[in-house]
C-alpha cells in the first residue's frame, strides 16, 4: 500500500527530474555553440559539484563513512570514478558539439540498457544473465539511436558523425559500469552508502583528473568565458544535485512497489521530448523529421518497454531486477 498510495506523486518528481537532467544537454549545447572548450564543459561540472554537495552530507550520512571507505580502498574509488565520471562526462562534454541536444539526448539513453549488458563483465551470480527481453529492447533502442543519427546525417554519416555517436554510445556504457562497479566493491567490503554518499565519494575521487584536464583545457583554449562558467554552475546545481535528488527520491518512495518503480523510471524517457523543446525554443535547433523523428520514437518506446520488462512481476529475484535497472547519478 504504502509504494501504491505514492505512486503518481513519485512520477511526478521523476518527470521533473527528467526535465531538470536535460539542462545537461541543453547547456551544454549553448556552451558548444558559443565557442566554449568541450573540456572546460567537463571539468568545470565537477569542480562546482563538490562544494554543492558538501553541505547536503550533513543530512545523507556524513562524509566520515564516505572518506573511511575511501581510504581503505583509494584506488578503487579513483579507477571508478574515471570510469564512470570522467571518461562518461568528457565523451559526453565532447559530444556536445556533434550536433542538436535532442540528438545527444536520445542517443544517450542506450544507457537504460547499458548496465544490463555490462553485467556479464562485473557479475559471477544471477546478475550476469542477460534476459532475452532486455536484450531485445536494447536492440530497439540501438536501433531508434542509429535513425536519429542517420536522419540528422540526412542518410549518411561522416567520419565526424560516427566519432560523435561513438563518443555518446560509449559514455552511456561508461555511466553505469562506474557507478555498478563501485557498488559491487562496496558490496563485497559489506560497506553500506547511500546514493548521496556515492556521488559525493566519486566526485571527490574525480578532482584530480578534472584539474589535471582543466590545465589541459587552459593550454588549449585559455580560460573559460563566462557564459561557459555559468553554463556548468547551472549544470551542476540542476542536474548534478536537484534532479539527482528528486530522482533518488521518487525511487525510494515506490522501492517496494515493482509497477510503479518501472513508471518512475520510464519517465526519464521525457527527456528526449524535453530536450526536443527546449533545444527549438533556447537554442534555435531544427525539430528532427523523417527519419530523426522515427528514431526518438523508437527510444522512446524502447525506454517504456524496458520499464515493463522490470517491472513484471516475475521478476522476483532483487538482485536480477537490479541488474536490469537504471541508475542515475
Amino acid at each position: 500500500m504504502h509504494g501504491q498510495r505514492h505512486a503518481l506523486p513519485a512520477v511526478g518528481l521523476s518527470l521533473l527530474s527528467a526535465l531538470f537532467f536535460t539542462s545537461t544537454y541543453v547547456l551544454n549545447r549553448a556552451a558548444a555553440l558559443d565557442g566554449g572548450h568541450w573540456a572546460w564543459t567537463a571539468s568545470l561540472r565537477y569542480l562546482f559539484m563538490l562544494p554543492l554537495l558538501l553541505p547536503l552530507m550533513r543530512w545523507q550520512g556524513g562524509v566520515a563513512p564516505v572518506w573511511r571507505a575511501m581510504r581503505a580502498s583509494p584506488g578503487a574509488w579513483l579507477g571508478w570514478s574515471s570510469v564512470g565520471f570522467v571518461l562518461f562526462y568528457m565523451l559526453l562534454s565532447f559530444a556536445a558539439a556533434s550536433g542538436p541536444s535532442w540528438l545527444v539526448a536520445g542517443s544517450f539513453q542506450v544507457t537504460v540498457v547499458a548496465g544490463m549488458l555490462c553485467a556479464p563483465l562485473l557479475y559471477r551470480d544471477a546478475r550476469a544473465r542477460i534476459p532475452r527481453a532486455g536484450l531485445a529492447v536494447g536492440l530497439l533502442i540501438l536501433l531508434g539511436v542509429l535513425l536519429m543519427q542517420l536522419g540528422h546525417a540526412h542518410g549518411a554519416l561522416d567520419a565526424d558523425g560516427w566519432i560523435a555517436l561513438a563518443c555518446v554510445v560509449a559514455c552511456a556504457f561508461a555511466y553505469p559500469l562506474g557507478n555498478r562497479g563501485l557498488l559491487l566493491h562496496l558490496e563485497t567490503r559489506g560497506i553500506e552508502l547511500n546514493a548521496s554518499q556515492r556521488v559525493f565519494g566519486l566526485t571527490l575521487a574525480s578532482q584530480p583528473a578534472w584539474l589535471v584536464l582543466m590545465l589541459w583545457a587552459w593550454t588549449q583554449a585559455g580560460p573559460p568565458p563566462t557564459v561557459q562558467l555559468e553554463a556548468a554552475f547551472a549544470v551542476a546545481l540542476i542536474a548534478g544535485v536537484i534532479a539527482t535528488i528528486l530522482f533518488f527520491q521518487a525511487s525510494g518512495m515506490v522501492r517496494d512497489n515493482g509497477t510503479a518503480l518501472g513508471a518512475v523510471e520510464a519517465m526519464q524517457a521525457a527527456e528526449v521530448a524535453f530536450a526536443m523543446l527546449l533545444g527549438t525554443l533556447l537554442l534555435g535547433e531544427p525539430w528532427p523529421q523523417g527519419l530523426a523523428l522515427l528514431g526518438v520514437a523508437l527510444v522512446v518506446a524502447g525506454i517504456a518497454l524496458f520499464a515493463w520488462v522490470v517491472a513484471r512481476p516475475a521478476a522476483a529475484d532483487p538482485r536480477a531486477v537490479q541488474a536490469l535497472r537504471s541508475e542515475r547519478q
